[in-house]
């Protein structure tokens, strides 16, 4: 095991740099300078010249993206060109933490909520529950995350406080655990879809197989064969998601931070991507790089975990 992982992370460096070197690529690419947003016309010609030869930028673009690299392996992702009062790494030690604290209760919420429907669709599969399950996982799949968000807000902040009179959930900021819980269920409704879906096309596969019929055949409870034999072996396909659903969810999400006023990383990663701000894209993008690469090594040490039958070789 020990080896295993070590040739795994040995593979995080070559998979990190043609990340880096692809989005590298595709800012350089990209028309318009950030010292000039469009249809602006602030600066002068040598004005931008001389800001460009301050951040490094007359350099050829090889050089560059050496030099950053390297200041980024020593944990400097250097100043914002559109804030330039702020490092890049300021910016993410205080923002990251937020998107990661939402990405992991949205994930929680959609895992268990997931796994419950569908087993129950499984179990009850053609019946009611069935249905159900089913018709609740294509809403939430269907509804995009930003629209939800809207409409729980006008559900639990606007309408029923005003039939009721009574405030349940609190709207902007992320200080008290009552910020968290409609963010929560916005970001992690599609997710959860995603889950039961796959939940119950593996759960009805692996009721269906020889093993599981037998083990009915020898008397065992129901609810026995469903949890030890049953859900068990199912919950392969799911465990795979979760590595990636993870990284995604915890690097931010734009829309729902933005519905909810939540200081996250997700507002400050698009708002560079329009601004075309080199440094703070680049440190995002290697960030989840790294985090996927690491969730994806959690799924697959994971795998031997739930069924001993996979070696990691």
């Amino acid at each position: 095991m020990i080896s295993f992982i070590i040739r795994r992370l040995l593979w995080f460096v070559p998979t990190i740099l043609a990340v880096s070197i692809v989005t590298f690529a595709l800012i350089q690419a990209t028309p318009g300078s950030p010292f000039q947003p469009e249809g602006a016309n602030n600066l002068r010609p040598e004005d931008i010249e001389r800001i460009e030869k301050q951040y490094g930028l007359d350099k050829p673009v090889p050089v560059q993206y050496a030099n950053y690299m390297w200041r980024a392996v020593q944990g400097d992702f250097g100043e914002s060109y559109v804030r330039r009062t702020q490092k890049v790494g300021d910016t993410i030690r205080r923002t990251f933490p937020i998107s990661f604290h939402l990405g992991v209760m949205a994930l929680t919420f959609a895992a268990i909520g997931g796994v419950i429907l569908g087993v129950l669709a499984a179990v009850n599969q053609n019946g009611v529950m069935d249905y159900f399950s089913v018709s609740l996982a294509v809403l939430f799949y269907s509804v995009p995350n930003f629209v939800l968000a809207i409409l729980l807000i006008l559900a639990f902040v606007f309408w029923i406080p005003g039939w009721t009179g009574w405030e349940f959930f609190n709207v902007g900021g992320w200080e008290t655990p009552r910020d968290w819980i409609l963010p929560t269920i916005a970001l992690g409704a599609g997710p959860l879809a995603i889950i039961a879906r796959y939940t119950r096309s593996s759960m009805i596969d692996v009721i269906r197989s020889d093993y599981v019929r037998t083990a009915r055949a020898k008397g065992l409870a129901e609810r026995k064969v469903i949890v030890k034999h049953v859900l068990k072996n199912a919950l392969i396909p799911v465990v795979t998601l979760l590595g990636p659903l993870l990284a995604a969810l915890a690097t931010g999400s734009f829309f729902v931070e933005q519905v909810f006023a939540i200081p996250g990383m997700g507002k400050f990663f698009v708002e560079s991507m329009r601004a075309k701000d080199q440094p703070m894209i680049l440190a995002v993008v290697l960030i989840y790089g790294v985090f996927l690469a690491l969730m994806n090594l959690v799924v697959d040490l994971a795998y031997g975990a739930i069924d001993p039958r996979i070696r990691l070789n």
